[in-house]
């Protein structure tokens, strides 16, 4: 086992339990906390996703975590305008 498969392992219940932590925030009762929360979970899920492709090799991971980073702030914005009322 090499330093880099430790490290991904490390960084893998890392992100995890940053994902606990933003689930929390998530549950907040203000509307901006939970935009926030969720912001940060979609950001830890698709990093937890990266590093599953890299270390099982399973190749789909790639795709819905790119979906992932690029619908996640733009999901925050849509919402953030509709909340404010364009």
């Amino acid at each position: 086992m090499d330093i880099l498969l430790i490290s991904e392992y490390i960084l893998l219940a890392a992100m995890a339990f940053y994902s606990i932590a933003t689930i929390r925030i998530a549950t907040r009762k203000t509307i901006s906390m939970g935009i926030v929360g969720l912001l940060g979970l979609s950001a830890a899920v698709a990093t937890i996703l990266i590093l599953v492709e890299n270390i099982y090799g399973i190749a789909f991971c790639s795709d819905i975590a790119l979906a992932l980073v690029i619908l996640g702030p733009i999901g925050t914005i849509a919402f953030s305008k509709v909340i404010r009322g364009w």
